[in-house]
């Protein structure tokens, strides 16, 4: 990650400051505990088990650090060391069971160019937007059985939760108004290398027939590799209702009787988004 090597850098400098600056043998300790152990995010909760060592007097410690700019406060009981910004961990750090996702998740899966201004993170917990250090998290609630599809990136300390490939795709499809624009999403989906049998499973989770339909539409129009057997999957799930193609416009366009579908964007609007011929 690009802020790695300066904040080795910084690191280096804080520690050869340490008696320059007006802390107490306890203070040193406590920061020399956290070099050690590679620690730049934790929590009052878990800092003890992370460091393996009970600290006397650590909420103290902790508070005279934090107004000597050695740490910051994330939130009431979180902290990380000053010069540590990556905005992802401290999501995912924000809620217990956090996970990067939507817009978020598709670029840094480099399925958008588009960088959202928001961090998008996922969780079962109801939890209020904020900001921190001029950052905007939204919090998306869902229910347990879609918290599913999550993989680890990073390491160590620095480590956070975020949706995989295609369970991203599927999470934009079941709430759209969080993927940065279905005209994004269409080219992800058409970028994506995604494997049926997950998009199975995670259809399954989301259990949302209506983008269902729509994600086995887009993979038989697009004719995605490796997707016969979902697109199967998707139209066993076809009811009588019809649903719009884009459900963020207006309700118009060619009926696909076999898909239920009102196409509001047509097929030739889909390939030039995806820069096919036709």
């Amino acid at each position: 990650m690009g802020y790695l090597l300066p904040h080795i850098l910084n690191r280096n400098i804080m520690a050869r400051t340490y008696h320059s600056i007006n802390l107490t043998e306890a203070q040193q300790d406590f920061i020399r505990l956290l070099d050690a152990n590679e620690i730049d995010i934790f929590s009052l909760l878990n800092i003890e088990k992370l460091i393996n060592k009970k600290i006397p007097l650590l909420n103290e410690i902790i508070e005279n650090l934090t107004k000597k700019d050695f740490l910051s406060r994330i939130e009431n009981g979180k902290y990380c060391r000053t010069n540590f910004k990556d905005e992802l961990v401290i999501g995912c750090n924000l809620i217990n069971d956090g996970s990067v996702a939507y817009w978020s998740a598709l670029n840094k899966h480099r399925l958008t160019e588009q960088f959202p201004n928001t961090i998008f993170i996922q969780t079962t917990k109801r939890k209020l937007d904020k900001k921190v250090f001029g950052v905007n998290y939204q919090f998306v609630t869902v229910a347990k059985s879609k918290a599913t599809g999550i993989i680890t990136e990073g390491f160590g300390n620095h480590s956070y939760r975020i949706t995989d490939v295609e369970k991203t795709i599927v999470d934009c499809f079941d709430l759209p108004e969080y993927s940065g624009g279905f005209a994004e999403l269409i080219r992800a989906f058409n970028d994506a290398a995604l494997t049926g049998k997950k998009m199975i499973e995670y259809c399954q989770a989301i259990h949302n027939i209506a983008a269902t339909k729509r994600m086995g539409f887009l993979a038989e129009l697009l004719n995605k590799k490796g997707m016969k057997a979902f697109i199967r999957y998707a139209q066993g799930q076809i009811k009588e209702a019809y649903n719009v193609f884009d459900s963020q416009s207006a309700d118009k366009g060619e009926f696909i009787n076999e898909w239920r579908l009102r196409l509001n964007i047509s097929k030739e609007e889909i390939l030039d988004i995806c820069n096919k011929v036709h």
